[in-house]
């Protein structure tokens, strides 16, 4: 097993444990203690979890990637406050492509019944989309991840690469302007890595509490992203850095 699937096995059993031991870890990954306890120590490094005596416990819950259903109550007036920013830059006839995760569902909610078309992957914007009888609505078909609404999969991937749209919209787990944009899992990466890949103009969804966070795996640095939306309680010394880079910053007021 590579060291990459070893962490986000660590990652899974803390995110449904709480807390693990070295020991119950050794038993279930098929490694040594000693490899546990380096695993361990460099993920501490990352900030993703604190060692204990014995073994781990959760070291930033705020930061992970929750369910949707509880994503959506966390910030929920910012979520919305970034999507009414962002829907400022769909026009009328454009191809977009509406990546899952909480933010981009709150755009999909405020989106007029207008000509557009809309490539998802997501269970619950395709249900938004279903109501606005002028949305053409692609849904790309795959399996279900984690407890998220997303699909994903070789099937997902192989429908993607064919297409070219104009504008993405889509979020991440953790935002740094040293490391980039990253997630916890090696699948949600890929596949962040496939829609940037064919989209024109890519904008990045995230509230201020996702800045100088770093998640287990990089997809994509800040470089690769055209815009970003996100909302005024993010530092004014972020700001600045931002603002110094080669994309448009938008501020949601709120």
């Amino acid at each position: 097993m590579l060291a990459i699937e070893r962490h986000e096995r660590i990652l899974a059993q803390l995110d449904k444990n709480k807390r693990v031991k070295v020991s119950d870890l050794s038993n279930l990954l098929q490694v040594t203690e000693k490899t546990i306890r380096g695993d361990l120590e460099l993920l501490e490094k990352r900030g993703l979890l604190k060692r204990v005596h014995g073994g781990a416990v959760l070291f930033d819950v705020e930061g992970r990637m929750l369910p949707i259903a509880d994503r959506q109550l966390s910030h929920h007036e910012v979520k919305i406050a970034i999507a009414r920013e962002a829907l400022k830059k769909i026009k009328p006839h454009e191809t977009v492509l509406m990546d899952g995760g909480s933010t981009v569902l709150a755009l999909a909610k405020l989106l007029g019944d207008f000509p557009v078309t809309v490539i998802t992957n997501d269970i619950k914007i395709a249900n938004v989309l279903l109501e606005k009888r002028n949305v053409q609505l692609m849904v790309l078909g795959g399996m279900r991840i984690d407890q998220s609404s997303s699909l994903m999969g070789s099937q997902a991937t192989e429908m993607l690469v064919r297409m070219k749209v104009n504008k993405l919209f889509f979020g991440s787990t953790g935002v740094s302007i040293d490391h980039g944009l990253s997630v916890f899992n090696s699948i949600h990466a890929d596949w962040k890595k496939h829609i940037i890949k064919c989209s024109d103009y890519i904008t990045l969804l995230a509230d201020s509490t996702k800045f100088e966070k770093v998640a287990l795996i990089q997809f994509a640095l800040l470089e690769d992203v055209d815009a970003i939306v996100t909302d005024s309680s993010l530092s004014n010394e972020i700001q600045r850095k931002l603002e110094n880079d080669q994309f448009q910053l938008h501020i949601a007021q709120i």
